[in-house]
């Protein structure tokens, strides 16, 4: 990946230095991310006002061959992917809101006082059961990565993925190939756990606690016998502080931003389109529209929403389709969907042996590096 390689441990030492505790309100984290979108906001306002900044058309045409032709031209060197729920239905994992499907609508013989209690982190700390019985119910085994986790992979592989910004915490991305400095899990991820005592915070691994949630089991710190909790990011938790400090660094070097499988309705994850340059192409791949600009700022030529459909739009192409299928066509137009086909069947093949051999109690194969629900529990921020 282009223009990263010293960027890791500068990054974690940054995580370590702006570490804050467990129990301390995200108010930070909010009054970022406003203040982020309200300077994002101003620029747009005095760009268009002052006519400064680049609207450059920098495809020959707002379609999937017009992206294709971008990517193969050479000129296209720093792909940034914006993945939610929708690229891991497929894999026969629930999202986190549909009304008859999604995880909300089924959690009732829980007892929750309310469907988002279960990823709340007040309620986790004095009722954890729920949420880990949740976490057995949904802990993969038959889960596979999806095409459009492994058209990921062949961007990294192709020497063009800057970085993939998930919101999802199954971590197939993982599973699929992609390495932690390749991906920014703005959600956090089931691949490490922590004990929630703010002068312990023992690490724990996956299989640690994959052993645990299948051995009924509450996971304990082994040091303090607190709670030990998954690193996904619970409502009144924090995002990970290293989406902010990666996204300040990657999107402005972003040359193409492909967006799939997300509402884009959650803050502050949605307001990352609008911080590409203004010349940067966008390509979603999605059910239906969606990010499209505030119609009045439109008009006034305001904003970092996307524009599909009105007589200024220059650089956003919507396809809708599942996310696999706008993959392939997109993979078919680049001359690569037999390899990713090739690539789908090759890992498919690899997980499901690594699985037969290590049985239905394993902790290898594709149980181990993935883990449970592609749900969007969000931060207080993001409400």
């Amino acid at each position: 990946m282009s223009e990263s390689s010293e960027s890791p441990k500068k990054e974690e030492q940054e995580e370590e230095a702006t570490a804050e505790p467990e129990n301390q309100s995200d108010d930070s984290s909010e009054d970022e991310a406003t203040g982020e979108a309200d300077m994002d906001f101003l620029r747009g306002l005095f760009s268009s006002a002052l006519g400064l900044g680049s609207s450059e058309k920098v495809l020959d045409e707002l379609s999937l061959e017009g992206v294709a032709r971008y990517i193969n031209s050479g000129k296209c060197k720093n792909i940034i992917c914006m993945v939610g729920a929708g690229i891991s239905t497929s894999a026969g994992i629930p999202d986190f809101r549909s009304p008859e499907t999604g995880l909300y609508a089924n959690l009732q013989k829980y007892n929750l006082p309310y469907p988002e209690a279960i990823f709340q982190i007040d309620y986790f700390k004095k009722h954890p059961e729920p949420f880990f019985a949740l976490a057995r119910e949904l802990y993969p085994g038959q889960f596979k990565p999806t095409i459009c986790h492994y058209f990921i992979k062949m961007l990294k592989d192709k020497g063009v993925l800057r970085r993939c910004y998930t919101q999802n915490i199954d971590t197939l991305e993982r599973v699929a190939g992609l390495e932690g400095d390749d991906l920014i899990e703005a959600h956090g991820t089931f691949y490490t756990s922590h004990c929630v005592k703010f002068l312990c915070k023992k690490e724990y691994n996956l299989d640690w606690m994959k052993e645990k949630i299948f051995s009924d089991e509450i996971p304990k710190c082994e040091k303090c016998s607190s709670l030990v909790k998954p690193d996904i990011v619970f409502f009144g938790e924090n995002l990970p502080t290293r989406f902010f400090t990666s996204m300040k660094m990657d999107f402005p070097r972003c040359d193409l931003l492909i967006v799939m499988g997300t509402s884009l309705q959650v803050q502050p994850f949605a307001s990352l389109v609008g911080r590409v340059s203004k010349s940067c192409p966008r390509l979603l791949i999605n059910m239906e529209k969606t990010g499209q600009a505030d119609p009045m700022l439109g008009l006034l030529g305001f904003g970092g929403g996307m524009d599909f459909d009105s007589d200024k739009a220059y650089r956003d192409v919507a396809q809708i389709s599942t996310c696999d299928d706008g993959c392939l066509a997109l993979a078919d137009l680049l001359g690569w969907k037999a390899e990713l086909e090739e690539l789908v069947k090759k890992e498919h093949a690899r997980i499901d042996s690594e699985d037969k051999q290590e049985g239905p109690g394993g902790s290898k194969g594709a149980a181990a590096k993935g883990a449970s629900a592609s749900a969007e529990p969000k931060s207080k921020a993001e409400e």
